[in-house]
């Protein structure tokens, strides 16, 4: 195989404690550089309050949300915007639409469930 290909494959949708569908598209230790992620927001939910160790980047596909970071004033979002996140920065997303909100999730250095830190109460 070359390396230059990072196969696909099925690929399964997961539940995660932020309240979004997470398919890993690419996250690989051997590739510890970047990691690609699709994530499912639906209608009528705000994720969980966190913020990152590691850069991110939302790319939005499809739907409408409201974007939160760094606990400036809320904007709209919708297809072909992308939203900064720099590390360290809280974030939170809320699905203003009737469809599901489709987004992509680009983290710099790849994402590790140890970068990530809830800033709500359970």
């Amino acid at each position: 195989m070359s390396d230059s290909l990072v196969p696909g494959g099925a690929r399964a949708e997961f539940w995660t404690r932020e309240r979004v569908y997470i398919t890993e598209l690419m996250n690989d230790a051997e590739n510890p550089r970047v990691s690609l992620a699709n994530a499912r927001v639906e209608p009528g939910v705000t994720t969980e309050l966190h913020r990152l160790r590691v850069d991110e980047w939302y790319v939005i596909r499809s739907g409408a949300g409201r974007m939160e970071v760094g606990g400036n004033e809320p904007f709209e979002v919708g297809p072909g915007d992308t939203v900064v996140i720099p590390a360290g920065v809280s974030q939170r997303i809320t699905n203003i639409g009737a469809d599901d909100l489709m987004l992509q999730c680009i983290c710099i250095p790849r994402f590790t469930p140890d970068t990530y830190e809830p800033m709500e109460d359970d």
